[in-house]
């Protein structure tokens, strides 16, 4: 049964990469930081898949990327570390794990509980997207930027609709993780799978 469950996830995981990937294609231009579908993905993944299989189908959504497959809002291949805003994709690896972590301690989980662990792996993923973008353009790439207009365009502009998408994961996911834990397909509250029987 061992077996069966580790294909499971590889299709899990390999389900949420591909949303991942489709997510960064459906967008909302707004300056500075491109807004897409990415972080309802990777936060569904925290929420569905735990910590550690969620994170994973954002690092595998990474490595293609890196690898040269367009799959990122801007295109992709190894040169897009430098650009600005790869901070947001390694941010989201960070956001889907602590999303995922709170996620697997709740017992039932409720929406406000949810909505928690949505914010929190939201604020990781601007924390470290603000940092790295500011970091890239004055260390890297010579153009330093102001940190107020970066926190105007990369947080204050863009974090409300991230704030619905939130809000909207943890509606979905109050009604759809009670049901994945029944089939085995997420993990229980306490954070482990249980056994296949």
């Amino acid at each position: 049964m061992t077996k069966s469950i580790s294909i499971q996830s590889m299709i899990l995981c390999g389900l949420f990469t591909a949303l991942i990937a489709t997510g960064s294609f459906i967008r909302i231009p707004v300056p500075v930081v491109p807004f897409t579908l990415q972080f309802f993905f990777t936060t569904l993944a925290g929420m569905f898949l735990g910590s550690r299989l969620g994170t994973a189908s954002v690092l595998v959504y990474l490595a293609l990327g890196l690898a040269g497959l367009p799959i990122f809002a801007q295109g992709g291949g190894p040169g897009y570390v430098l650009v600005p805003s790869f901070g947001y994709l390694i941010g989201f690896a960070a956001g889907t794990f602590l999303t995922g972590k709170l996620t697997e301690g709740m017992g039932e989980p409720s929406l406000l509980k949810l909505l928690g662990a949505g914010l929190a792996g939201l604020a990781a993923v601007y924390a470290i997207g603000i940092l790295y973008y500011y970091l890239i353009c004055r260390l890297a790439l010579g153009t330093p930027v102001a940190f107020w207009p970066l926190f105007l365009y990369g947080f204050l502009l863009a974090v409300p609709g991230d704030l619905a998408l939130c809000l909207l994961c943890a509606s979905v996911g109050k009604r759809m993780i009670p049901v994945l834990r029944r089939g085995n397909l997420a993990p229980a509250g306490g954070g482990e799978r249980r056994s296949a029987k």
